[in-house]
């Protein structure tokens, strides 16, 4: 192990906190990472793994432990809320994996999480201290120290930032304030494959897109669960997480889609409501010998299906960065953070977009959608996403 002052310091155990360990861990470098909640763990149900991930997955030797804990679906589905049918789909078989290096796959966080918290207790340069939160860092030429709220400091040869939305880190190097607050709702729920209406048990990530709503369904941990996601601009004024809601709160603002859709959300049970937040992208992430990583640089709406990918698109990059710099942490994070700017801040523009002009328009808005998706073939979505999924390794994630 290293010297205490050599080590690099992560504030946030989520998965890009976890993932830049295991990093950092391959290429020989000692990690100390701290989370302020009581235990590591992840809140949340189901995740969609796009190709992207999988390449970062590969990179940090847990690929076959992330696609073990996989459903392989087999299309991305987009139906009309309205009128119940089927707008488009992109297939995600053998064509997909071939075009993309990898596949699609939807995953619960916590089968996720585990593979990474399992590879990092098993790595000798890494070491996981929970109940640990980090309020600022303190820094000069040879060290950073993360300034503790039990008024407590560690210190280390550098600092990352992976601490969410809320980052204490990102407050003292960005200054940029509060996040935006979207005023979309999202409720949650996660019940038994008996409890799925059967007609709507489909192998797919599908979305009911509706005016101002959209509804999303897919299956978990081996066919055993189904994950609901659905979500309602109800121009809610502030940041909630995982406040639980009665069934009669999430139904009213879904009254006017069709039955068929309706019954994703009657066959849901014990709700909890998410108000989304985002941040404005900003160009730089990097303080000398700090930088932010995932959600602390880039918080993204769920749209693109893209928050947790670009986390561990950073991890592997950020990694590789500081793996070829000789121990020169504020070189390797500016190179970083220029490799990472503008790709992070595309998704998260696009991510916006989306849920405006594809997820939620109603009348002409969402008649000329439908018009242009339906006449797109496979291989005209295949293009479209190239730019975000092609590339296997370090391609496309550190261009």
């Amino acid at each position: 192990m290293q010297g205490e002052n050599e080590r690099v310091l992560i504030a946030g155990g989520g998965i890009g906190g976890l993932a830049t360990a295991l990093g950092l861990a391959r290429a020989g470098i000692d990690c100390h990472v701290m989370e302020r909640s009581g235990r590591f763990g992840e809140i949340g149900a189901g995740i969609q793994i796009a190709p992207n991930a999988f390449h970062a997955f590969d990179y940090l030797g847990i690929g076959e432990a992330a696609r073990a804990r996989a459903v392989f679906i087999d299309e991305l589905r987009l139906m009309d809320a309205m009128s119940g049918e089927e707008i488009t789909h992109v297939p995600l078989g053998e064509d997909f994996r071939r075009r993309f290096a990898n596949p699609y796959a939807v995953v619960h966080r916590g089968d996720l999480y585990a593979a990474l918290i399992r590879a990092c207790e098993e790595s000798p340069h890494v070491t996981l201290q929970a109940n640990t939160e980090v309020i600022g860092y303190e820094q000069d030429e040879t060290r950073v120290r993360a300034l503790l709220r039990d008024g407590m400091a560690v210190s280390g040869a550098a600092l990352i930032g992976a601490d969410g939305l809320w980052s204490k880190i990102r407050a003292q190097l960005a200054g940029d304030g509060a996040p935006r607050v979207s005023g979309h709702t999202t409720y949650r729920s996660v019940i038994p494959v008996a409890d799925m209406p059967e007609d709507l048990r489909w192998n797919a990530a599908t979305l009911w897109a509706g005016p101002k709503c959209h509804l999303v369904h897919y299956p978990l941990s081996g066919w055993k669960l189904f994950n609901l996601v659905v979500t309602y601009h109800n121009d809610a004024p502030e940041p909630v997480a995982g406040q639980p809601v009665t069934a009669a709160e999430v139904a009213r603002g879904f009254g006017h889609i069709c039955a068929r859709a309706r019954q994703i959300i009657d066959a849901g049970r014990d709700w909890k409501l998410w108000v989304l937040c985002d941040r404005d992208p900003i160009l730089n992430w990097t303080d000398r010998r700090v930088t932010l990583l995932g959600d602390a640089a880039h918080p993204m709406l769920q749209y693109f299906a893209q928050g947790a990918c670009m986390a561990l698109e950073d991890a592997v990059c950020l990694s590789d960065c500081v793996s070829r710099a000789g121990g020169d942490f504020a070189a390797a994070f500016r190179e970083y953070n220029r490799k990472r700017v503008d790709r992070a801040s595309r998704v998260q523009l696009q991510s916006r977009a989306i849920g405006d002009h594809i997820y939620h328009p109603d009348g002409a808005h969402a008649h000329l959608r439908n018009r242009i998706l339906s006449a797109m073939s496979a291989e005209d979505h295949y293009r479209t996403l190239h730019w975000l999924y092609a590339g296997n390794g370090l391609n496309n994630i550190c261009a």
